[in-house]
């Protein structure tokens, strides 16, 4: 047989890299599905063309995916005959095992029949879905996943009840775990002005990018440790800036950029802050922090220091400030002529009691499980925040993630943008169209959005025109005005990023650590969304393209910064414990990843009252 099949893939012009292995495997397929040569030769076609692969070699790296597109022929093919048949795969087999103790048919959310990983547009006509697991065909289907398998549903993992509240109290009164009990009456959707800031950075859809020069490098580095120095020394706390590498016996005051002298982690030896061109012409100097009790420091952050360098070659630290002063701001937010104000300031129709007081909604992405492309989770949220309608809805990237199975290996069956616009976009059309008017949705994306610019600073996505007025998108990363209250966004995962190059230090007794809410903050005192230098490996930054959209010029509200790191809701402190200087708190939050693998994730609920010290907080499970 694998002559037979050889002759008929030569035949039709195709040759091969490793034609013995590639005709075990198509041996092996055609036996396993009950192919002639000639068959499994027009499958291959099929999928040459439709993966649109260069060149007429058949590779033994493509066999994989050639197996999922048979795969997918042939449930296609016996559905076709038998539409109530499930075709069972080894996860619905490692699915039951994996349950022995309970009931099969417990908490199941259905799936659509058919093809698990392949996607149709006739599916997405998304009127009729429900939570109850109708989707396009409005029938229920008979596919079970992992997800639809899950057991808690809609728990409350962690809250935050500052304010009371009469449907929190209602909350408390009943089981958390019980849907019906959480949700008990829609309340009437009260809506929201909203303002986003951006336009004028240069973030605009289909802009240029990786034109990054190291001109813009360093202008940008050079730019920010000039801007800090000048922030510190008008204060009127701190004496005037001199060059740290000049040798001394009287105490100094220098501003620089913290720094590493190789290529690995910093370390107490390591440590290095290079100063402004304008006070040492950018050198480098040893910074030593054996005399500080408390400090924590990464590469990219730019600090002040009181010390003495008595050799010039050493500046030994006597006190750090890594603080950009809170009574400063770096810049006005923008001009009111470059305000993108979604076709103007968009104000609600029915106008909310308290114009300071917002209800959200945040999640972030993956949207869909790791086995499918299904978008459960999505799903199962929208059919939440249709229940519990928020003023706001923020989603988060990414949504169609390129660290997906199905992404990487290309067995999809759209494009990317298709996978967006069906799965995605006319999900949360569906959402706004069922909420009426006053319903506000904001999308942000991620450098993990495979059909989206890979470029950090990120242009916002191009929403069609009909549906600005209600779902609009945010540059990543970003800031917002929703009813006064100011919230700051950015998709990538600066947390992690910073925990892995973090040097830190508390020897001060009766100081708790909280390293989640540390590396929180370095952003707000930093004023910037991406702090760190040289960037994490594999972030695209580009400072060509948007050089002040990284900056934060006044402490916002609410910060939003999903992460892979642990979920929380912190009310964070800044100025605290000095006495000389402005406080100012905000509101920090990671939802979450809303999937995680192939079960659910968790999203927040928050409510805001005027003020960070006034909220109700939920992480909630999906």
């Amino acid at each position: 047989m694998d002559d037979e099949i050889g002759e008929e893939f030569k035949r039709s012009g195709f040759t091969f890299d490793e034609e013995e292995e590639i005709l075990k495997k198509c041996v092996t397929f055609c036996i396993n599905y009950s192919l002639k040569p000639s068959d499994i030769v027009s499958s291959w076609e099929v999928y040459y063309l439709n993966r649109q692969l260069d060149g007429s070699i058949v590779q033994i790296a493509q066999m994989d995916g050639f197996l999922q597109h048979l795969q997918n022929e042939q449930k296609e093919a016996i559905i076709k005959e038998e539409p109530d048949l499930h075709v069972y795969s080894s996860k619905d087999v490692d699915m039951i095992l994996n349950a022995e103790d309970e009931d099969p048919m417990e908490d199941i959310l259905k799936t659509p029949n058919g093809k698990s990983q392949g996607l149709h547009k006739d599916r997405f006509d998304l009127t009729p879905y429900t939570n109850e697991g109708l989707f396009s065909s409005g029938k229920p289907s008979k596919h079970v996943t992992p997800f639809g398998q899950r057991t808690e549903k809609f728990a409350v993992r962690f809250s935050i009840n500052n304010v009371p509240d009469k449907e929190t109290a209602e909350m408390e009164d009943n089981c958390e775990n019980d849907e019906d009990a959480i949700i008990k009456k829609v309340l009437p959707l009260q809506g929201c002005s909203l303002t986003v800031h951006g336009s004028g950075f240069g973030l605009e859809p289909n802009c240029r990018f990786m034109y990054d020069r190291v001109e813009d490098r360093f202008n940008a580095l050079e730019n920010r440790i000039v801007k800090h120095a000048k922030a510190l020394v008008a204060s009127g706390l701190y004496e005037e800036v001199v060059d740290p590498t000049v040798a001394s016996q009287k105490s100094m005051f220098a501003v620089g950029m913290i720094c590493c002298d190789g290529d690995g982690h910093l370390n107490d030896k390591s440590t290095m802050l290079q100063s402004s061109v304008e006070h040492s012409g950018g050198q480098r100097v040893r910074l030593e922090l054996q005399n500080l009790g408390q400090f924590s420091i990464f590469p990219g952050q730019v600090v002040g220091i009181e010390g003495h360098n008595p050799s010039g070659h050493c500046l030994i630290a006597s006190k750090l400030v890594d603080s950009f002063p809170l009574s400063a701001t770096i810049d006005p937010i923008l001009p009111p002529a470059k305000k993108i104000a979604l076709d103007h300031d968009i104000q609600p129709i029915n106008q909310p009691s308290t114009q300071s007081e917002l209800s959200m909604i945040i999640a972030s992405g993956p949207y869909t499980t790791t086995d499918n492309i299904l978008f459960e989770p999505l799903t199962e949220l929208l059919a939440y925040a249709k229940r519990k309608p928020p003023q706001l809805l923020i989603l988060l990237g990414p949504f169609v993630d390129s660290e997906h199975s199905d992404i990487k290996r290309g067995t999809v069956e759209m494009s990317f943008e298709e996978i967006f616009n069906f799965e995605v976009l006319r999900r949360v059309q569906d959402y706004v169209e069922h909420m009426g008017p006053d319903a506000r949705v904001l999308l942000m994306p991620s450098i993990r959005d495979a059909n989206h610019d890979f470029v950090f600073p990120q242009p916002a996505f191009d929403i069609p025109s009909d549906l600005r007025l209600q779902i609009s998108s945010l540059p990543n990363p970003g800031i917002l005005e929703a009813n006064q209250a100011k919230i700051a966004c950015c998709t990538m995962d600066i947390l992690r990023h910073l925990s892995g190059e973090e040097l830190s230090r508390n020897l001060t007794k009766g100081t708790a650590n909280d390293r989640l809410s540390t590396l929180a903050s370095h952003i707000l005192r930093q004023r910037s969304f991406y702090p760190l230098y040289p960037p994490a490996e594999g972030v695209p930054l580009d400072f060509s393209l948007a050089p002040k959209a990284l900056d934060i010029s006044v402490i916002p509200d609410i910060l939003i910064l999903p992460s892979d790191m642990k979920h929380f809701v912190k009310v964070i402190s800044l100025g605290e414990g000095r006495a000389d200087e402005e406080r100012a708190n905000c509101v920090c939050v990671n939802p979450g990843r809303l999937a995680k693998g192939e079960g659910g994730g968790t999203f927040v609920e928050l409510k805001y009252f005027g003020t960070p010290e006034k909220i109700n907080a939920a992480v909630v499970s999906i």
